[in-house]
């Protein structure tokens, strides 16, 4: 007696009656190849997203200056030991001025990769975030995404230049979220 061909897919070839009320797997779309953004793109449209971000957060912390009545020191004092002191004794308005600076480049990064699913810098340089999937991340992947940009920050940015000596092109962001820049 011979033996019934094994089964393929869960369907068994010995019964055309099977085969043929068995659901037909949906073919896959042929997988295309990407390019991850390598170190000195992705610092050329940090550069452009940052000439957008530092004069909105100066004007935003010149106003919460003038609301607050704040006025800087005479200029013979503001050299650059003056700014460290305020920033070591964590002096109240230089502490808000950091926020608010931090909280700014944190909205448009979140809000220009949740709603385009890439900065100004990075459309004008032709990249594009993109979770392991290979789709636009979702809220939370993007969330984790910023939460990574500060932490690269407090890494006195090695968690930025770890994108040069990676082999997948990703910083701590990318990994703590899930993604990866890719040339569009």
């Amino acid at each position: 007696m011979s033996e019934p061909e094994p089964a393929i897919l869960g369907v068994d070839r010995a019964s055309p009656a099977t085969a043929a009320a068995a659901p037909r797997p949906r073919p896959r779309p042929a997988a295309r190849t990407v390019t991850a953004a390598g170190f000195g793109r992705r610092l050329g449209a940090a550069m452009i997203d940052l000439a957008i971000i530092v004069p909105v957060a100066i004007a935003l912390i010149a106003l919460a200056a003038a609301i607050a009545d704040i006025h800087p020191p005479p200029s013979r004092v503001r050299g650059l030991d003056f700014w460290l002191d305020l920033l070591l004794v964590s002096d109240p308005a230089m502490m808000t001025g950091i926020v608010i600076a931090v909280a700014v480049g944190a909205l448009y990064a979140y809000v220009f990769q949740a709603t385009l699913g890439q900065t100004i810098g990075m459309r004008v340089l032709g990249l594009r975030v993109i979770d392991v999937y290979g789709e636009r991340p979702s809220l939370p992947r993007i969330g984790l995404r910023v939460v990574g940009y500060l932490l690269g920050v407090m890494t006195l940015s090695l968690g930025y230049l770890w994108i040069a000596f990676d082999a997948e092109k990703r910083g701590l962001h990318d990994w703590i979220a899930g993604t990866y820049v890719i040339r569009v």
